[in-house]
């Protein structure tokens, strides 16, 4: 829940959101690449209870990981960049945060 303090506004918000690692390439450096599916829904409900904004779909980034010399053991893993996004979102995108200060502010 996010409120405004200064005139009470409340925001609430429901997300449910799985991720699945879709590829794991060993780049033979001591990195791997993994890319991941996220794929759910994102809402964002105003003060009188209605949706303001949604975010639903799928999305796919990469990230570079260094596996600390142990390929099949991620718990020594770091991750050492943010590839990008792979495929955008599909589906609806509002724009969440403008849809957030305008109805915190209203």
């Amino acid at each position: 829940m996010l409120t405004n303090l200064a005139n009470g506004n409340q925001l609430t918000d429901r997300g449910r959101v799985l991720t699945k690692d879709l590829s794991v390439v060993d780049n033979g450096d001591g990195t791997l690449t993994i890319e991941v599916l996220a794929t759910g829904a994102f809402t964002l409900y105003g003060p009188n209870g209605k949706a303001i904004a949604r975010d639903p779909g799928q999305v796919r980034f990469a990230f570079l990981v260094d596996h600390g010399g142990t390929p099949t053991d991620p718990s020594d893993d770091t991750e050492v960049a943010f590839l990008g996004v792979t495929k955008e979102s599909t589906g609806r995108s509002d724009d969440v945060c403008a849809a957030a200060v305008a109805a915190l502010t209203a």
